[in-house]
């Protein structure tokens, strides 16, 4: 049986990342409890990227502004299936309604790129 990942492309600004690192913890809890097998928030390395490498084309997708930074994500289920059965558990739960007032958000939910993917290697 293949895992299934949601991942995640993120701009937040600087100045909001702490802000994001308290709902994306608040997330993780959740997500977990409901039975998501990984969940990870990473944020993008500050050292200078180059034009034309990886770093610079996150910051293309994400359309990051100058004072932003980029925020790679990914949750992991044992299937598209288990995703489904976890994401509804997640959806239907108070406290991510909380967290997702989509006007005390720390970045704009217009500009999140995601999409699932099937697991091809795995080690």
């Amino acid at each position: 049986m293949s895992q299934y990942v949601d991942g995640f492309v993120i701009p937040v600004s600087r100045k909001k990342l702490g802000l994001y690192k308290s709902i994306a913890t608040k997330a993780a809890k959740v997500w977990r409890e409901h039975g998501a097998l990984d969940y990870k928030e990473c944020v993008m390395d500050t050292l200078p990227q180059p034009e034309g490498v990886p770093g610079d084309l996150f910051r293309k997708l994400a359309k990051t502004k100058s004072e932003e930074t980029v925020i790679f994500a990914y949750i992991r289920y044992r299937s598209r299936a288990h995703r489904d059965r976890v994401n509804a558990k997640v959806m239907a739960d108070p406290r991510l309604a909380a967290m997702c007032d989509p006007k005390k958000m720390p970045f704009d939910m217009a500009r999140m790129t995601f999409g699932g993917f099937n697991v091809l290697v795995s080690r």
